[in-house]
Order: structure tokens, then sequence, then C-alpha cells
């Protein structure tokens, strides 16, 4: 399931002026190919890509024209990657926030002068991959440590792996799939964050 949080602090004057993707490439090369020709035909292409399971030849991401791309650092195949576009690094100051985890990564937008017409200065980009395990709590990584508390908007971008009843209404949910994602989805909305992607789409 690709689920959207965001932290809500008046974060809609921010999100609407920066056009966003979250994408599964599965590994392929002709997935993210074909993805990242799309944002050719688009009259507004997205500012910032966040990619799992992103195709990777001898540990380094493949490259596309206008994108700067950043990854968890070696050893190990990157489970995730955020491409951010060379128009808005020209204007704005990034930087990479890494984790114990080659599942998660984030990019920090800064700028002294306010982020897309608002009063936040920071913006924190996070892609997250959580892969599925044979243990408690049968996902990659806990949820207190991807939905931390942050004073300024944080726009998380993942594949969850999760399937829950806010984001799936009408769908049949097994007791284990309910017992899974409760924690992630009551992290969230603790913090809170706000569930950005319409439930059941």
């Amino acid at each position: 399931m690709e689920s959207f949080f965001t932290r809500y602090t008046d974060s809609s004057a921010v999100f609407p002026s920066c056009p966003n993707v979250q994408h599964n490439c599965l590994g392929s090369w002709d997935v993210f190919l074909s993805l990242f020709h799309s944002f050719t035909m688009l009259p507004h292409p997205p500012l910032v890509v966040a990619i799992q399971d992103p195709p990777s030849r001898r540990l380094v991401l493949p490259t596309f024209p206008g994108f700067m791309s950043f990854a968890p650092p070696p050893p190990g195949r990157p489970c995730v990657a955020i491409y951010v576009s060379r128009t808005l690094n020209q204007h704005l100051s990034c930087s990479t926030v890494f984790y114990d985890s080659s599942e998660m990564l984030s990019v920090e937008v800064f700028s002294l002068e306010g982020l897309f017409g608002s009063p936040h200065r920071s913006l924190r980009v996070t892609s997250v991959y959580l892969l599925r395990i044979n243990y408690p709590p049968y996902r990659s990584i806990l949820p207190e440590r991807i939905f931390s508390f942050l004073s300024y908007p944080h726009l998380l971008l993942g594949d969850f792996n999760l399937y829950h009843p806010l984001a799936y209404p009408g769908r049949s949910l097994s007791a284990r799939e309910f017992t899974i994602s409760t924690p992630y989805f009551d992290a969230a909305f603790d913090v809170p964050y706000h569930l950005l992607n319409t439930p059941g789409v």
C-alpha cells in the first residue's frame, strides 16, 4: 500500500506549490525510465520524486536529466531514493538525513525567505519502504522511527506494505493485517500526521 502522511503544521501552504511523486520501481530500469520520461510531458514536472526499490548498477542509481539523486550510503543496495529537481536545488538548500536503515532516507529543503510562499523555512521529505519480516513488529522499521515530531512540515512518501481501515475503507481485513497496521496509524495520528492519499485509492 502506498501511504502519504504529512506533519500537519499549516502544511497546506507548502505542498500544493511543491509537486511530488512517489513510486515503487520494483528494481526495474524500465519502470524507472518510463516514470521519469512521463514527467517531460507534464506542464509542471514534480520537484521531488520519492522512489522505493530503485534500480541500481553496482550500487549506483540511474540518472535522469534535470534531477539530482540521493540514496542511503553503502554497503548494500539502496531500498529507497529521493530525486530532487535541479531547478529546486538551484534556489533552495538541500541536504540529506541518513538513518540506520537502507529503507529510509530524508532530504531537508531550506530557505531563509520561506518555502513556496509559506512562512516555513524548512521542509523534510522522506522516502520509506517497509519490508516484511517474520517477527514482531512484522515490518522492518518501528513506527516511532518513522513518525517523529518535527516543528516544521514533513512529507512522508512511502510503500508501507500496510492495510488499515482508515486507508482502505470497505476492504475486508484479516485480524493480522489490522494488528500489524494499527501501531503505525496510531503513531502517525498521535503526532499528528495527516493521511494525504484518498482513502481507498
